[in-house]
């Protein structure tokens, strides 16, 4: 019998040696699903950024700033059809090389169990944000039957929460394919769905990369105008 267990890491395969101590000799280990130089790999959202999408301010031109806003959000917020439709985003890594390949894996190749490696992190987060309700962005029904899951919805569920679905897709068409300027002048690209009880509910929406900001500003919209008081974003990943 092995006298510590031996965890793989989730994203390399490569064996997680354990620490060799008193503590690990005696008591278990909080399981861990993300080697060192893998975690090492991902670039954490820290220090100045926007109060808004948490897009670091070191990552930004002073031109493209407004006081503690980033340009992008100040032009979201002066438009009065999206203004106060999202009350802040909350990112925790920088979409860099390594986390792209990860949600690669994650989203378009099916491995469900890396959502592990993130559940502390929304566990901690939703915790602190206290909603209501947490709402996966949908996808389409092409989507969902190709990847087989809602990777913002397996967000939730490893964390250890339950998903509330209230929107559905309308448009089934990559958004990653499409320029800024087409994701921001997008026609509606959901709806609320029957019998959805939003009214006087803070909601978190769920997705994995922020990039523009419009598919949540969508999202969260129609959840306002169904009567929620606050809306708020958290996703894995800042573009």
């Amino acid at each position: 019998m092995a006298l510590f267990h031996q965890n793989c890491c989730l994203i390399c395969h490569d064996v997680i040696m354990p620490s060799i101590s008193w503590q690990a000799i005696f008591s278990i280990d909080k399981e861990h699903h993300i080697c060192p130089v893998c975690e090492g790999s991902l670039e954490q959202i820290l220090g100045d950024q926007c109060r808004i999408c948490s897009r670091p301010f070191s990552q930004v031109n002073d031109q493209f700033r407004n006081g503690d806003v980033c340009h992008d959000c100040f032009r979201w917020e002066e438009d009065p059809k999206w203004q106060g439709s999202l009350e802040k985003n909350h990112s925790f890594f920088l979409y860099n090389d390594f986390l792209k390949e990860v949600i690669a894996m994650f989203k378009f190749r099916g491995d469900y169990a890396l959502a592990k490696i993130f559940s502390e992190l929304f566990k901690r987060k939703i915790g602190e944000l206290s909603p209501d309700l947490l709402v996966p962005i949908p996808l389409s029904d092409e989507r969902q039957y190709e990847r087989g899951f809602n990777q913002a919805t397996a967000l939730i569920t490893g964390a250890g929460f339950s998903p509330t679905s209230m929107l559905s897709r309308l448009h089934s068409e990559k958004q990653s394919k499409k320029s800024r300027s087409e994701r921001i002048h997008l026609p509606q690209v959901f709806q609320v769905l029957p019998d959805v009880h939003a009214t006087g509910k803070k909601v978190v929406l769920i997705d994995d990369i922020y990039t523009t900001g419009s598919t949540l500003r969508h999202a969260a919209k129609l959840l306002k105008e169904a009567g929620a008081v606050s809306i708020q974003s958290l996703t894995l990943a800042r573009s």
